[in-house]
C-alpha cells in the first residue's frame, strides 16, 4: 500500500480508465476496498468505521483536504460511526490509477496515529 500511496498522480491527455482485471490486481494491495459498478461505471469503495459521529466527521474532513490538495475528489457518505469513500474518475467513466493512489492515501490517513 505504501508504494501505491507514494506514487505521483498521473496527468495527461491520453488517460484511460483501467479494465476490471487491472483494478482487481491493484486492490490486492488495498485490503478492505471493493470494486463496485454503479450505473455502469466502475468505482472502488471502502467503508471506514468509527466510534462516533465526530470521529467520522473528522476523518471526512481529512479526506476532503487531501482531495482538495490534489484536485481529485471522491464521493463521501458520512453517517454516524462510518464513512463510505468511493473513488473513480468522472471524466473517464471508470477507475484510473489516480483513484487507486488516492485510495491508498486515504488508507494512510485512516491508519495514521491521531495527532496529539
Amino acid at each position: 500500500m505504501n508504494e501505491l500511496a507514494d506514487r505521483e498522480l498521473e496527468s495527461g491527455q491520453q488517460a484511460r480508465a483501467l479494465v476490471q482485471e487491472q483494478i482487481e490486481d491493484f486492490l490486492t494491495h488495498l485490503p478492505g476496498w471493493d470494486l463496485n459498478c454503479v450505473d455502469g461505471v466502475h468505482r472502488i469503495e471502502r467503508v471506514y468505521r468509527f466510534d462516533d459521529f465526530a470521529s467520522a466527521l473528522a476523518f471526512s474532513n481529512l479526506v476532503a483536504a487531501l482531495a482538495e490538495k490534489h484536485d481529485h475528489h471522491p464521493a463521501l457518505l458520512l453517517e454516524w460511526g462510518r464513512v463510505t469513500t468511493s473513488w473513480w474518475t468522472h471524466s473517464l467513466g471508470g477507475v484510473h490509477i489516480n483513484d487507486l493512489i488516492m485510495a491508498a492515501r486515504t488508507e494512510r490517513l485512516y491508519t495514521a496515529p491521531a495527532a496529539s
